[in-house]
């Protein structure tokens, strides 16, 4: 349930609520807006007095939350969730542009790419030095070593880095070298790994798993959310249907749908959604019609010889046109595509 508080309630007032929240044995977890406190009292599910607390002290109203996935829910954060990543926001006003090959192949090659979406506008990295194939024989990544190149150009160019995590153990060695953890598709129920990113108080970004509904991606998120890491961006990245003639079918409907459910972020992978480069860029502007906060791309110099996934692979000259196209989507619906490291503005004005 929600305890909302009165737009004039102290800090002891809430700090009181809060102490009989967790005498019940029940978790609070505080979401502050600008103009009052609401307390969300978590539990197993077990039925509690809500007049424990209703005549307390500083308390306006109890609100049942309705939504199985609790924290995630706009019953409990009717504003947007927004938060900094190195100089930018995700989920402001702003849309933001993650990018990068699918893996990190080599130094030369991930500079290179670094380099090429910093100028284009991006606003973070993205790599993988741990790679899921579905093959045992594919490249299955660099490991520590990608970690080390990742880290590298974003020394070289300021950009932040997002990579996959993909075990519990992994996570502490990541969150050495990335700014954001990125759950990948097939981890989307790994529970024992959502844990341990909740645990980390890293940023992290949840892909949907390819045969996940909606609400299953947001109990995903609830496990991360749960442990106070309130930093999660979540991303639509194509599901699996009877379609074939691309890798995935992308559900534009997640997006609106998901605004309308959750405060968190919600990011657009066209990359994967589509799996052919040709897609990519109006699958792009889709997303941003549709209401996404950003999108995360897969941009490579020579995507012929790609080691994973090259045929959905953008060219740097290609990504160029995209963030061109997606800019003027962005400014047609009252947005923009936030101000770049490269100092590229589109005029974006946080309101």
């Amino acid at each position: 349930m929600l305890i909302i508080m009165k737009t004039d309630a102290i800090e002891s007032q809430i700090d009181t609520v809060v102490q009989r929240v967790e005498d019940m044995g029940l978790r609070a977890h505080l979401s502050k807006g600008e103009e009052r406190t609401i307390i969300g009292a978590i539990g197993d599910g077990r039925p509690v007095m809500k007049d424990q607390f209703l005549y307390m002290p500083g308390v306006d109203r109890i609100v049942p939350i309705t939504r199985p996935f609790k924290l995630a829910s706009r019953e409990f954060s009717p504003q947007d969730s927004v938060f900094p990543l190195d100089g930018v926001d995700i989920g402001g006003q702003g849309i933001v542009i993650i990018a990068g090959p699918c893996a990190v192949e080599n130094r030369a090659q991930l500079l290179e790419t670094a380099h090429a979406v910093k100028e284009a506008g991006a606003h973070a990295l993205r790599g993988g030095a741990y790679k899921p194939r579905t093959s045992p024989y594919s490249f299955q990544g660099l490991g520590e070593e990608g970690l080390q190149i990742l880290a590298e150009a974003r020394a070289e160019t300021g950009l932040p880095v997002i990579t996959e995590v993909m075990t519990p153990e992994q996570v502490p060695l990541v969150c050495q070298y990335a700014d954001v953890m990125q759950i990948g598709a097939r981890n989307m129920q790994n529970y024992s790994l959502l844990h341990s990113v909740g645990e980390s108080q890293h940023p992290a970004l949840l892909k949907r798993g390819m045969m996940a509904t909606i609400e299953e991606l947001l109990m995903s998120a609830e496990y991360i959310l749960s442990h106070g890491n309130r930093r999660v961006m979540l991303c639509e990245r194509g599901i699996r249907t009877f379609e074939n003639t691309t890798r995935n079918t992308t559900d534009i409907n997640a997006i609106p749908v998901l605004k309308s459910m959750t405060h968190l972020p919600v990011i657009l992978d066209p990359s994967h959604a589509t799996g052919n480069w040709e897609f990519v860029t109006a699958i792009a502007r889709a997303a941003i019609a549709a209401g996404a906060d950003g999108l995360i791309v897969e941009v490579h110099p020579s995507p012929e010889l790609a080691l994973s996934d090259g045929g959905q692979s953008l060219k740097p000259e290609r990504f160029v046109e995209m963030i061109a196209q997606v800019s003027a989507i962005a400014q047609a619906i009252g947005r923009c595509v936030a101000p770049s490291k490269a100092g590229l503005s589109t005029g974006c004005v946080h309101v």
